[in-house]
């Protein structure tokens, strides 16, 4: 069954048009109901509506707290009858309400390999760090910041003449063949959350995927 999507976003939407591209192609059995975003310059907005789609903006500023603000996002994300919401560089908390009535079916890409460096400025973090890999991860959301079960990872090398621009950029490069191939599991069924964690094939994984230099899962 085609896997129906929901898309929020607060920036450039690179993940979003990744994900247009691979359904175009015909790599990704899926469709998006729409896009969201809290910034009405958003340029995943653009995306989106260039695609034909839907796209929203839900502005925090016009909603008396983050309660009434999640209520409406979630509201009219509900209403275009989403199987999974992806937060692909949404850079807003989600209030744990929301999130317990919704638990499995949202999930979030993140640019560190978590539980390291959850939160901003992963890539100089991870240098200052001087940690040896970084990487991106896709987990499922929770309430708390960056701590869902990790469903996999993509690992790339820290190089001596880095800094964060190139490790962001090297990082990136790898964000968008995880989503992907995340979601492509997600579609076919085989990749689950249960109140024990993450179910892999029907079977309980207690480390994340990794995604190969093939862009598939090893």
């Amino acid at each position: 069954m085609t896997l129906r999507l929901a898309v929020l976003a607060s920036g450039r939407g690179s993940n979003l048009q990744a994900i247009l591209d691979a359904i175009a192609a015909g790599t990704l059995d899926a469709e998006i109901t729409g896009a969201w975003s809290d910034r009405k310059d958003a340029q995943a907005l653009v995306r989106a509506r260039d695609a034909g789609l839907p796209a929203h903006v839900i502005r925090p500023r016009d909603f008396a707290d983050r309660a009434a603000h999640d209520a409406a996002l979630f509201g009219a994300l509900d209403a275009a009858g989403p199987d999974l919401i992806v937060c692909a560089g949404y850079m807003r908390l989600i209030g744990a309400e929301v999130l317990a009535a919704r638990a499995g079916r949202l999930i979030n890409i993140h640019p560190s390999l978590l539980p390291d460096f959850k939160g901003l400025h992963t890539h100089q973090r991870a240098l200052d760090a001087g940690v040896p890999e970084h990487g991106a991860s896709v987990h499922y959301v929770t309430a708390e910041l960056d701590g869902g079960p990790v469903v996999a990872q993509a690992r790339v090398p820290v190089l001596p003449c880095d800094d964060a621009a190139t490790l962001s950029a090297r990082v990136l490069a790898r964000e968008h063949p995880l989503l992907l191939e995340t979601l492509r599991w997600i579609a076919a069924g085989r990749v689950q959350l249960y109140e024990d964690g993450v179910h892999v094939d029907g079977e309980r994984t207690l480390t994340p995927l990794q995604l190969a230099a093939t862009d598939r899962f090893a």
